[in-house]
């Protein structure tokens, strides 16, 4: 049964919903979806399932582009309704054949949905009566075939029967619909595309295709081309007779060696000396305090390159210079998926250029395509910048915070409750956090707030020192027990000793853990539930692409699994490390929020203390886009 539907624009503004139903949903299913799907640039998926306290809905959705409307559908998931899709085209169609801009209510659509519900129920039910089983008469079609035409052309018949969908008499299977998630008619079918779904924390799941390949291809291709091959490799063999090789013996510059020798003395006397006044001074303004400015010479440049090479290339590879050309003066009706497919299809690649999980960079593409579908294209605008457009205004989206990240504003909040501020960092091995935690310290120092370490990687050798070394460069207390003990406990003692000492932030460090590593993330689960910090930075390099999908969203997942509470604890916010190491490659940023949600708070970008940033969305979004 369906439980309701309703209809409203981008803006949010509920124009219908159908009074019919009147079902009470239990919890925000729709609120969910728009914060969690629509607004994460998700609106590609299937589907969304959501889970609330005693039920467990599906939702599924459509746009109509040009109006700007989202026609909403939320049944039982249980229930695998056939006719929801076939339900909202048609509601899709008949609204917007009444649709006024300026009209906020519709109770004369009551009827006309009454109307169109039996319509696709009774449309359901005759498919239903055409093929009851599908999958069972394909199997016995398949039989006889055997047993007929023997081997051969049982098989013909098999594969056949496969290759259409719920292996029906016309084409389409006899089936008409499938429902999203690989069901028709109550028996199991396998289904061409993997759908994703996802859950209240945003976590989703697909399976890729995988394509046959065809042998006798790769064999034609060596029987062609393996002499010319071997002919070539002949040739190289005879012009370059074998060269003995010689190792070289290393020299050692000893001029060199005794200028720069290593110092080995102990500075802790003459660093004791020092007070936060020296530190600063020495050190500089920190870049969290500086504003970057992107060049807008070298957008114009980008822009006249941009264009230069639309005159060129054609939108379409079956579309000939003149129709873009005519296409993109008198404007085209509306915009199909396959005129869209080669720009979103340059989009993809150029993004997985830029270090942008291929996953990632294939939902967005998607997402952009139902945004666009059914658009009416300007004047004098071609698709490809139509298409570049909405996936800068998508990326814009997904990497600008939906909440405010402003530290130095909450950490004055807490001290008015007179409690300190508690920062716990978190992350895989190496990549850096006692370090950009370090970094955060210097610049909490520059606001004039209070700051204590908490030694809390009793794991690692060495990382007691490391800490160490840093609070007394920086002249602030360390709270540490050595090695080998709970780390929740001493984060507990940590937070205890900042509220007798009066410190305003506690900075906990905590051991680097890889992902699968189940003890480890046991006990970083087990530090969060018993302090319940402030906030909880994810330190995440640069460097990586796929593995930042990986790394967060297992991180987010063994938080969510091992926690005890009903609502537990997961990644607040991300700081990147080794920033300043990659170029152009800056698409783990786009990864990592993508995936968990969560804004890049700071980014590391050197290795003194000074060296720690802000993530300018503008700049991101227009170094992947060029």
């Amino acid at each position: 049964m369906l439980e309701q539907l309703l209809i409203f624009t981008r803006g949010g503004l509920i124009l219908w919903t159908c009074k019919e139903l009147g079902n009470a949903l239990k919890g925000s299913p729709i609120d969910t979806l728009i914060r969690s799907c629509l607004l994460e640039e998700r609106s590609g998926a299937a589907s969304y399932n959501y889970d609330a306290p005693g039920a467990s809905y599906t939702l599924k959705w459509t746009f109509h582009n040009e109006l700007g409307l989202v026609f909403v559908a939320v049944y039982q998931r249980i229930l695998h309704l056939l006719y929801v899709e076939d339900l909202l085209a048609m509601v899709k169609r008949e609204f917007s054949q009444i649709y006024d801009p300026k009209r906020t209510a519709y109770p004369d659509f009551d009827e006309t949905f009454r109307q169109l519900k039996m319509e696709a129920l009774a449309r359901a039910e005759d498919l239903k009566r055409s093929n009851p089983n599908p999958v069972a008469g394909n199997v016995k079609k398949q039989v006889q075939g055997n047993n007929k035409s023997g081997l051969e052309g049982g098989n013909k018949k098999k594969s056949g029967g496969v290759a259409k969908e719920g292996g029906g008499k016309d084409g389409d299977g006899g089936n008409g619909r499938r429902s999203e998630n690989g069901h028709s008619n109550g028996n199991f079918v396998v289904a061409k595309d993997a759908n994703l779904s996802s859950d209240v924390n945003g976590r989703q799941n697909g399976s890729p295709n995988v394509g046959a390949f065809d042998v006798h291809k790769l064999q034609k291709l060596r029987t062609k081309g393996g002499k010319k091959v071997d002919n070539a490799a002949a040739k190289a063999s005879k012009a370059e007779p074998n060269k003995k090789v010689i190792k070289k013996n290393r020299v050692w510059d000893d001029a060199a060696t005794t200028e720069t020798k290593l110092d080995f003395t102990d500075h802790s006397a003459e660093d004791g000396d020092r007070n936060i006044d020296y530190v600063v001074a020495d050190q500089g303004e920190s870049m969290m305090d500086k504003e970057e400015i992107v060049s807008s010479e070298s957008e114009e440049e980008e822009e006249e390159e941009e264009n230069v090479g639309k005159k060129r290339k054609p939108d379409a590879k079956n579309k000939g210079w003149f129709s873009s050309m005519f296409q993109s003066i008198a404007g085209k009706a509306n915009l199909e998926k396959s005129d869209l497919e080669p720009a979103l299809k340059a989009l993809k690649d150029r993004l997985m250029t830029k270090n942008v999980a291929e996953e990632i960079a294939e939902k967005l593409c998607e997402s952009v395509a139902a945004s666009l579908e059914g658009k009416k294209l300007a004047s004098f605008t071609r698709i490809s910048s139509t298409v570049h457009a909405a996936m800068e205004e998508a990326l814009i989206r997904i990497l600008t915070p939906r909440r405010s990240i402003d530290i130095l504003r909450d950490v004055h909040a807490a001290k008015e409750q007179r409690k300190p501020y508690v920062v716990v960092f978190v992350g895989v091995n190496g990549v850096g956090k006692s370090t950009n935690l370090a970094k955060v310290a210097y610049w909490l120092l520059q606001h004039k707030v209070s700051v204590m370490m908490a030694a809390c990687d009793t794991f690692r050798s060495g990382a007691v020192e490391q800490l160490r070394t840093h609070a007394r460069r920086l002249q602030i207390p360390i709270f540490e027990k050595g090695y080998e003990k709970d780390p929740a406990i001493v984060a507990k003692e940590a937070i205890q000793e900042a509220s007798h000492n009066g410190s305003d932030v506690v900075l906990v460090d905590t051991a680097g853990r890889m992902q699968d590593n189940e003890p480890l993330m046991r006990a970083l689960s087990k530090l969060i539930y018993l302090n319940n910090p402030d906030l909880v930075l994810f330190v995440g390099e640069a460097l990586v692409g796929n593995d930042a999908v990986d790394q967060l969203s297992k991180f987010n997942q063994k938080l969510a699994d091992l926690a005890t509470s009903p609502n537990p604890r997961l990644i607040d916010g991300i700081l990147l490390t080794k920033f300043d190491t990659i170029d152009d490659k800056v698409g783990a940023a786009l990864s990592m929020v993508y995936i968990s949600g969560a804004p890049v708070m700071f980014v590391g970008c050197g290795q003194s203390y000074t060296d720690l940033k802000k993530l300018n969305v503008k700049s991101i979004v227009k170094t992947l886009l060029k």
